[in-house]
């Protein structure tokens, strides 16, 4: 245990924390100061590392990938990335670390949070992340981007932000090459490739690659729902559901997605979704099915399928006990109760209950088609027409009558000849 004298509580508080610390006849002074700001130091050396953080110098560079520092220990520390050494080593539980984070991390052990926040009580393990939290009180964002103005509580989030400037992606995948503005981004893409979810549900065991999924799955066994519009009094798991359903109320129009597909015009909030998107037009897909083979354009639509082959079904329906395989799947069921529509049509001022309904329904007063059969050329204003189009082509009949044996191309076509079978008030559908 580290040994704790009144020296070094002194040096510490003049170099950090005092421009004069008086203690007895001994006078400490800290004698230089910033050009920049009103901070001043006791040596100046400690000046000249400070300035950086507002000339932006970095003198210090990595020899392996370029990157740039402005103090030699930070250098140290980040080749440790490269070389893998880590040598600080947890004695409870053999965690190892390439920086001296390790008192902080033994922190998770002894539950010791020594840094009070003397506003509202919350308490931390280190006093950086306390720092931060009373900006949030305070309101103070001393970090500002060059470019745009904006401001952020702290130098890393500045650091983050800039990248949407300058368009570097510093963190690799070495799977597939796929670059991140943020290394945690990188750390949740690569459990894609491995498999990783480190995070679970002690209720029903299922798993996630991230705490704030867990978290929102773990709402769905609670019932809880943080998120009340202040309208109506409707709650929601997520903030974004929230933000969404407002609009309804506000008539305000949904942010403009940055991301559009070229092919149908579509836009989508993030890069990631949009790549999934266009999957429905190239007709890649990615992830197969263990049990039968079958591909999906995403990893969700994937175990979405899976538990038809598990017959997994989370979701319950609270007022009528009906479950379902998917969160939207029971959000779309549960709006047969409220009769809620909240999908309004600009033009004639029809409603819908589902967003996909909505924008089919559009598309009978733009004359869109956006689904094109590769094989004739023929469009559709929808995937599942054109599903059933290309069955034309391929000869598959999956909906069979278990009266007669007759198959068919579509659902719809199947009940319409089951109305030929007379005395029997209901059929069973079955795709074969």
């Amino acid at each position: 245990m580290a040994v704790i004298t009144v020296a070094s509580v002194l040096l510490h508080l003049e170099r950090n924390h005092m421009s004069v610390v008086n203690v007895g006849r001994v006078l400490y002074e800290k004698p230089f100061g910033c050009d920049h700001c009103e901070k001043s130091f006791s040596t100046s050396s400690y000046q000249i590392i400070h300035q950086r953080t507002h000339t932006g110098e970095k003198p210090y560079s990595c020899s392996q990938c370029g990157k740039c520092f402005t103090h030699i220990k930070s250098l140290i520390v980040h080749q440790r990335t490269h070389t893998g050494e880590k040598p600080y080593s947890c004695n409870q539980c053999g965690k190892s670390f390439s920086t001296s984070n390790l008192k902080i991390h033994q922190r998770i052990h002894t539950g010791e949070k020594p840094y009070s926040c003397d506003q509202c009580g919350n308490s931390f393990t280190q006093l950086g992340s306390l720092i931060v939290h009373q900006r949030g009180h305070t309101g103070e964002k001393p970090y500002s981007c060059d470019q745009c103005g904006k401001s952020f509580t702290t130098s890393s989030s500045r650091t983050t932000h800039q990248r949407t400037h300058t368009g570097e992606k510093p963190y690799g995948c070495d799977q597939c090459g796929k670059s991140f503005t943020h290394l945690n981004s990188m750390i949740v893409h690569q459990r894609g490739h491995t498999g990783e979810k480190p995070f679970t549900c002690d209720q029903c065991g299922k798993s996630f690659t991230t705490s704030n999924y867990l978290t929102i799955h773990q709402r769905t066994h609670t019932g809880e729902k943080p998120f009340g519009c202040d309208h109506c009094g409707k709650s929601f798991i997520r903030l974004q559901s929230l933000k969404s359903h407002q609009r309804i109320h506000t008539g305000e129009k949904p942010f403009e997605k940055p991301y559009c597909c070229d092919q149908c015009g579509k836009r989508y909030l993030t890069c990631s979704s949009l790549t999934k998107h266009q999957r429905t037009h190239t007709g890649e897909k990615l992830f197969s099915c263990s049990h039968c083979g079958k591909s999906f354009v995403s990893s969700g639509c994937l175990e979405s399928h899976q538990r038809t082959h598990t017959g997994e079904k989370p979701y319950r329906c609270d007022q009528c006990g009906n479950r379902y395989v998917t969160s939207s799947s029971l959000t779309k069921h549960q709006r047969t109760h409220t009769g809620e529509k909240p999908y309004n049509c600009k033009q004639c001022g029809k409603t819908f209950s589902q967003s996909f309904s909505l924008i089919s329904h559009q598309r009978t007063h733009t004359g869109e088609k956006p689904y094109s059969c590769d094989q004739c050329g023929k469009s559709f204003v929808t995937s599942s027409s054109l599903t059933i189009h290309q069955r034309t082509h391929t000869g598959e009949k999956p909906y069979s009558c278990d009266q007669c044996d007759k198959r068919y191309s579509s659902k719809r076509s199947l009940i319409k000849h089951q109305k030929i079978h007379t005395g029997m008030s209901c059929f069973t559908i079955s795709m074969k």
